[in-house]
């Protein structure tokens, strides 16, 4: 009995829409040419085309990631500057991108320093590194996150708010100094970090180190609290380094043919 192939083709890619195989259903008659030409076996041509369909899985999951992520553009690790912030091992931070312990225990990092000395670009960054090996990040000012979750909560749903998070591997909190010292928002930013405390991970910048925390939360006592939650299991990263805008103005007025100087670090012990 024979065959027709155009209904044959036809047939093969109504069965792959309904098994969700897009990349199969669009590349398989190029594989099939491929695999008559060169003599494949059947097993080497369904290993080709399933590769193909997982690899494209991939590339959609990380686009997807990336797009609910709202990271910084162009921020990466390749562009960041660790010959200016000596004190930032890149060893370390590769480590840290390329291991998933601490995603897994919900440990946090903390990176702090005057602002614009890099403590955004390099948390948008790891991000970024984390999302192409298959986490999912959020990146978000502090206080644009802490008046969402204000919404929330007079609304009755602060707590469904701070559950869909948890979809967040890890949550990149900019700016934290910026929240302003009210009852209602630090209270709320004290409730996302409790629920989050080794559950999820957090990467949170801040300008100034705990000791001055208490301009951000009101309570000494919530001040105490939430530092204990965040330290626990984390490491901690300070730039202690002028900023890069105010250095970035200052080679310009040099003017070409000058060597770029870089700000002496802060505190480093040698």
């Amino acid at each position: 009995m024979k065959t027709n192939p155009a209904v044959d083709s036809a047939k093969l890619s109504l069965l792959l829409n309904e098994l969700r195989l897009p990349a199969i259903q669009v590349m398989w008659p190029q594989f099939a040419e491929q695999a008559d030409k060169e003599g494949w076996p059947a097993a080497r041509f369904l290993a080709a085309i399933t590769e193909h369909e997982l690899a494209e899985r991939d590339r959609r999951r990380i686009e997807r990631h990336l797009a609910e992520a709202r990271l910084l553009p162009g921020k990466t690790l390749e562009t960041f500057e660790f010959e200016a912030v000596p004190m930032i091992s890149k060893a370390q931070v590769m480590a840290i991108t390329a291991g998933d312990t601490w995603l897994e225990k919900g440990a946090n990092l903390l990176l702090f320093g005057p602002p614009g000395g890099g403590k955004s670009h390099l948390a948008s960054a790891i991000g970024l590194a984390l999302i192409e090996t298959g986490w999912r990040v959020m990146f978000t000012r502090t206080t644009d996150l802490v008046q969402k979750l204000q919404v929330a909560r007079r609304e009755l749903g602060l707590e469904a708010a701070i559950n869909r998070l948890d979809r967040f591997h890890l949550l990149i909190l900019d700016d934290l100094a910026y929240v302003t010292k009210d009852q209602a928002e630090t209270s709320v930013l004290f409730e996302l970090i409790s629920a989050r405390y080794e559950r999820r991970s957090m990467l949170i910048t801040a300008n100034q180190p705990f000791g001055e925390w208490g301009r951000v939360f009101p309570d000494p006592a919530m001040t105490l609290a939430a530092v204990d939650r965040l330290v626990h299991h984390a490491t901690i990263f300070e730039l202690n380094v002028e900023s890069y805008r105010r250095r970035e103005a200052i080679e310009r007025k040099r003017g070409p043919g000058r060597p770029p100087s870089y700000a002496t670090p802060a505190n480093v012990a040698s």
